[in-house]
């Protein structure tokens, strides 16, 4: 069952996975791929991420976005009686004073007259009566030159948001039932949290027997029997989630069939586990080289349509890691990308081409053909932060390259707090 949480980044290993704890806590709690980290995070960064609980510990599935402030516009309170009028709004204007408003009463009542009988006039001859009008207006709807409008461009075709595996509890369900029904409190206690889970459900007992006068469990058998079921109840655990995988192999998240992949190395034990991890990973592999083929024909779609900023963005999150754009395609995208860093196109603009060319695999090979001649404080401050991932492009403006941050390696001393083994 996966819930929501809150985590800090500890550190970064050389195995490109990342050690994180709870915010807030004083150890570490687990790992989690660099693949699900957003590119640019550092040591100290608080990520909102979805997690499993699972019988070994906690496995990161997802890294949601970072939650944004609300704002809501202003209102205007109307304030009233309450009831509605039947009449609805009504106006009444004061006459003036003096003979000046009689004569202003007349020259209105003969124009009125004069209304009502032109009115018969067109009524008669039929529709079209508004050709005298127009003529008295001097033809100026005629010279009106018509609006132009510019084309609306077609938004892009919505992808299909892809579905999260479900597993299901066939597996689970037989192991609790092939148990001793003495046995089947304790297997269900590690099902929802590990022999930590066990622990604290002894200690809680404990708590409980003192309270009553009664003596207490011993913890030692009980957890030693927790370690025990521990190995086969991980395995049913991993076995339901690797039947789901393959049920859904070409509809659900990449991310979760790799994490079904990785666990298979702890969790597979028997020959039929160890086969079905084999077809996993195979199934797996073929399914990354069709979505990488997908992303590439994507890219080249949106350099088609001129979507420069969705294209460079694409290409930012390739399904297959590490592998390179064919040389064209990275031709174009950079060709595309010189173009839209022009001299002509405006600050804002300029500013998000620019953070989505960061992020590209492209950045070293992009060239602007001009920059904005009164760059805007908001765009300077986006140079500023680039600036370590596109140095050259920063230089135009005069702005040296800040240092990336540097990670610490594993066993460096961090400042404040010594390294392990000292």
């Amino acid at each position: 069952m996966s819930r929501r949480i809150d985590i800090e980044l500890t550190s970064r290993r050389d195995d490109e996975t990342w050690t994180w704890r709870a915010a807030g806590a004083r150890e570490p709690k687990g790992v989690v791929e660099a693949g699900l980290v957003p590119e640019g995070a550092s040591v100290g960064d608080e990520l909102r991420v979805e997690a499993e609980f699972l019988i070994d510990g906690i496995e990161i599935v997802a890294v949601l976005p970072a939650k944004t402030a609300r704002s809501e516009p202003e209102r205007l309170e109307l304030l009233g009686s309450g009831r509605d009028s039947e009449g609805g709004v009504t106006t009444s204007l004061a006459p003036r004073r003096g003979g000046r408003d009689r004569r202003d009463r007349g020259e209105r009542r003969e124009r009125d007259e004069q209304g009502r009988r032109g009115r018969g006039d067109r009524d008669d001859r039929g529709r079209g009566g508004r050709g005298d009008k127009d003529r008295a207006r001097g033809g100026r709807e005629g010279r009106r030159p018509p609006r132009r409008e510019a084309p609306e461009r077609p938004p892009p075709p919505a992808k299909p948001k892809p579905k999260r595996l479900r597993a299901g509890r066939t597996h689970r369900n037989e192991i609790l039932a092939s148990l001793p029904e003495e046995r089947r409190p304790i297997a269900e206690q590690v099902l929802r949290g590990g022999v930590p889970a066990v622990r604290k459900a002894v200690e809680e007992q404990n708590a409980r027997n003192r309270a009553d006068g009664r003596p207490e469990i011993d913890p030692g058998p009980l957890v030693q029997l927790a370690e025990e079921l521990l190995p086969p109840l991980k395995e049913a655990e991993w076995h339901d989630r690797a039947d789901a995988a393959m049920k859904g192999m070409a509809e659900l998240d990449l991310r979760d069939l790799r994490s079904v992949v990785v666990a298979a190395e702890s969790a597979a034990r028997s020959e039929p586990t160890r086969a079905l991890a084999g077809q996993l990973r195979e199934a797996v592999a073929a399914r990354v080289d069709q979505d990488q083929a997908a992303w590439l024909a994507e890219i080249g779609e949106a350099l088609d349509d001129e979507r420069t900023v969705r294209a460079l963005r694409m290409s930012s999150r390739p399904p297959k890691a590490g592998a390179p754009l064919p040389p064209e395609l990275a031709a174009r995208l950079a060709e595309a990308a010189n173009a839209a860093l022009s001299d002509q196109t405006g600050p804002q603009r300029w500013g998000t081409v620019l953070d989505a060319v960061a992020y590209s695999p492209v950045r070293q090979s992009v060239t602007p053909s001009g920059i904005p001649a009164r760059p805007s404080d908001e765009l300077l401050e986006t140079v500023k932060r680039l600036s370590s991932r596109v140095p050259e492009i920063a230089a135009l403006f005069g702005v040296e390259p800040q240092a990336a941050s540097r990670r610490p390696r594993r066993g460096e001393q961090r400042k404040g707090r010594p390294s392990p083994g000292r």
